[in-house]
């Protein structure tokens, strides 16, 4: 924590309870990260907040919340982005009023209606990783205050990173884009990826599915036996969902008991359907933890690009739907941990 700060104490007691909270994570450095993206947008009172990642040429969203939670994934170039300058320089940037100034790019400002902004450094080690920026359509929006706070919460972002990993920066974004319990990619990278096959089958009037799966009865799993065997059987369907993909597909787990697919390459449109159909019965397959059977089973919601949907967000949004549809209409599918 810096010597100095113009912090007031209930600001500093909400840096230390957040400290606590990045504690409880371990090691999921993706999770500290959309936390710390979250309580930053809070606590400044920004319209925004990202973090992103510098990735050889570059700048990755692989934590967002507030106005930009819909940018998660976006890759920017890292030579002409702002947030490329400030990783190469290494220096905090706070700007009262993009109209005013000469520092920003007022175009891409006035694009997405960005008037002010606090944009922090993020260090791994010695080295300057990416940034924590938070972002407001007023002008002065934010105080030194405000840049002070910035400074601390990305100091816990920079520990979480070293606790992470004391390897090098390809080990850390490993760390920060996959899922610690089940090693699977975590929501992060997930949408990245989704962006890509997006540009992909755009370009090439390809179509590819999303799968959104959340798991059947794993609430009544931990209330029964407990978190360990909760976190067995998240697991297994990892391993099932791994089981069943192929190199180039991807499967993720979203959070608690919601997990993604991402079926690139889909030739024909029944391709979607049989691949649930087996995904299912892998996932319905015998599962015992320490003698105890174990019930697993799923719900899977389906949409197809560009049918159900030409964005990333309207496509998971319509297999979000579809996978609630079925479980309304089957009985005993309604166990949720969210």
């Amino acid at each position: 924590m810096p010597e100095r700060t113009s912090l007031d104490p209930e600001r500093l007691m909400d840096v230390i309870r957040l400290q606590t909270d990045i504690a409880k994570m371990g090691l999921d450095l993706g999770g500290v990260m959309a936390l710390v993206a979250e309580r930053s947008r809070e606590l400044t009172r920004a319209d925004g907040s990202v973090i992103e990642l510098a990735e050889e040429e570059h700048m990755v969203y692989r934590a967002s919340a507030g106005s930009v939670s819909n940018l998660l994934g976006l890759r920017l170039a890292r030579n002409g982005s702002l947030s490329g300058l400030f990783v190469k320089q290494g220096i905090p940037l706070r700007c009262d009023d993009s109209e005013l100034d000469g520092r920003v790019d007022l175009v891409a400002c006035r694009a997405v209606g960005l008037r002010s902004m606090v944009v922090v450094p993020l260090k791994h080690g010695a080295h300057v990783v990416g940034v924590l920026k938070v972002v407001s359509r007023r002008p002065d929006a934010f105080t030194v205050e405000d840049e002070d706070l910035l400074g601390l919460l990305s100091g816990l972002v920079a520990a979480a990173m070293y606790h992470a990993t004391v390897f090098d920066f390809e080990e850390l974004v490993h760390r920060a884009t996959h899922d610690p319990l089940t090693g699977l990619p975590n929501r992060a990278l997930f949408y990245d990826r989704l962006r890509q096959q997006f540009a992909q089958a755009t370009a090439s009037s390809s179509e590819f599915a999303v799968l959104n799966l959340d798991m059947d009865g794993l609430k009544p799993i931990n209330d029964r036996y407990g978190h360990r065997f909760g976190d067995a059987a998240i697991i297994a369907v990892a391993e099932r969902l791994r089981s069943q993909t192929r190199h180039t597909d991807i499967a993720a787990r979203l959070g608690g008991d919601e997990f993604a697919v991402l079926l690139g390459d889909l030739r024909q449109p029944e391709d979607v359907q049989a691949f649930v159909e087996r995904l299912n019965r892998s996932i319905r397959e015998p599962f015992t933890m320490e003698e105890q059977p174990l019930l697993l089973a799923a719900s899977i919601g389906v949409a197809v690009f560009p049918k159900d949907g030409k964005d990333p967000e309207s496509l998971m949004e319509n297999a979000d739907q579809s996978m609630y549809g079925l479980k309304r209409t089957q009985p005993g599918r309604q166990e949720s941990v969210r």
